[in-house]
Order: structure tokens, then C-alpha cells, then sequence
């Protein structure tokens, strides 16, 4: 089994590798920006494309408590995953993958994660967001990442709404994402599941015209 799953890897690696040398032959035109190009700055931080040896960290981060507590990452979530993971989702049209970088001594200490970017409906979704380095939690990092975030959905993906789902119990989230000016939607009852029980996940929103009224240009 192990082998089967190593193998599986290794071809989506060499896929992947295919794809970015010989671009005309492949559907990545939109991903391939995405991959090599995304670089966002703050004051303290930079946030760019995810590559592949930043699967280490991401490893590393999701084992930690603190980070998966909110997320719905398994217990049994490895190594393995996360590479097979990060692959399907780099050559994926619809998925943005970045990492939080701190700016002072360029150390990883965070990822972002983008899904159902839709062209056409002019929206996607905040999948994942964190700060995974302990000793960089609490300064005010996990605000400032998220103003670069919506900086770069509404102002140069030019986005018209973005949501996400906090989990059940996750207030300090929640809270954190009323403060940024998203928008309660409701209640998504029972509908995640985490190591054999069901979760509620609760939805919030943030339209471009808002993000405007809010932060500006």
C-alpha cells in the first residue's frame, strides 16, 4: 500500500514537472502565473506562491494542535498527503496555494490556501489561513496576512465576493474575521466531518464593494 502511494506520487511529480516545461501542451496557462508569480507585502510580512519544499512545513505545521484544531485535517494526515495534496492542487485552475513568509529573516511561518476560484462568478473561497510557527503567534501576523489576502483577491483578481467557514468553537476566528468586516451568513449545519463526528462550519462573506468601503484604494 505504502509503496502503491509512493509510486502515485512520483507520477504526479513528474506530471507536474512535465507540464511546467512544456506549457503549450497543458490546460495551466492561469496556474502557472500563480505558481511563479504571487508576491504580496506588508509591513512585516511576504506572502508568496507556495513551492514544493514547502511541503515540509506544511507537514511540520498541520501535526500541530493549535493549527489543525479548526481545520478538518485528520489525525492521520502525513507527509505523503500533503506532497500528493499540494501537487493536484498546483495544477488545479480553481486553487491559489501561497506561504506567509516573515519578512526580517525571510523563515516560513504560515500558509494560504484559495479554492473555488471561479473566473466567470468572480469569487472564491478563504479555504485555509494560518500562522503554523508558535513563537510568531499572537503579534498581530494572522491580521496583517489577511489584509494582503483581501488586498489581492478584490484589487487584482478583482473578486465580487469572497467567503470562508469558521468551526464550530473557533472564536477568536470568528471574531478576527467580524473585525475585517465579513459578513455572517449563516449556519452550515453538520456539514463537515473530523475524526468521526459532524461539525457545523459557519459561513461568512465579504462582497467587493465592501472591501472598497472599508480599506479603500
Amino acid at each position: 500500500m505504502k509503496e502503491n502511494k509512493l509510486n502515485d506520487i512520483l507520477l504526479l511529480i513528474e506530471t507536474f514537472m512535465d507540464s511546467l516545461s512544456f506549457p503549450e501542451n497543458n490546460n495551466l496557462r492561469g496556474q502557472i502565473f500563480m505558481i511563479s508569480d504571487i508576491r504580496l507585502e506588508s509591513e512585516n510580512l511576504i506572502i508568496r506562491s507556495s513551492t514544493f519544499d514547502d511541503c515540509k512545513y506544511f507537514d511540520e505545521w498541520e501535526r500541530k494542535d493549535y493549527v489543525k484544531r479548526f481545520f478538518t485535517m485528520e489525525d492521520t494526515r502525513d507527509y505523503e498527503e500533503i506532497v500528493r495534496e499540494f501537487i493536484l492542487n498546483e495544477i488545479d485552475e480553481t486553487k491559489i496555494q501561497m506561504t506567509i513568509v516573515f519578512k526580517e529573516n525571510m523563515k516560513p511561518i504560515g500558509r494560504v490556501y484559495l479554492t473555488r476560484y471561479d473566473e466567470k462568478l468572480e469569487s472564491l473561497d478563504i479555504t485555509r489561513i494560518y500562522i503554523g510557527e508558535e513563537e510568531y503567534l499572537g503579534k498581530g501576523y494572522g491580521k496583517e496576512s489577511m489584509l494582503l489576502v483581501l488586498k489581492f483577491i478584490f484589487e487584482d483578481l478583482k473578486i465580487e465576493r469572497a467567503s470562508l467557514d469558521t468551526f464550530e468553537g473557533h472564536e477568536k476566528g470568528a471574531r478576527l474575521f467580524r473585525s475585517l468586516g465579513f459578513v455572517e451568513e449563516g449556519v452550515m449545519r453538520h456539514s463537515t466531518k473530523k475524526q468521526g463526528k459532524f461539525y457545523d462550519l459557519y459561513l461568512k462573506s465579504m462582497l467587493r464593494d465592501e472591501y472598497f468601503r472599508l480599506y479603500g484604494k
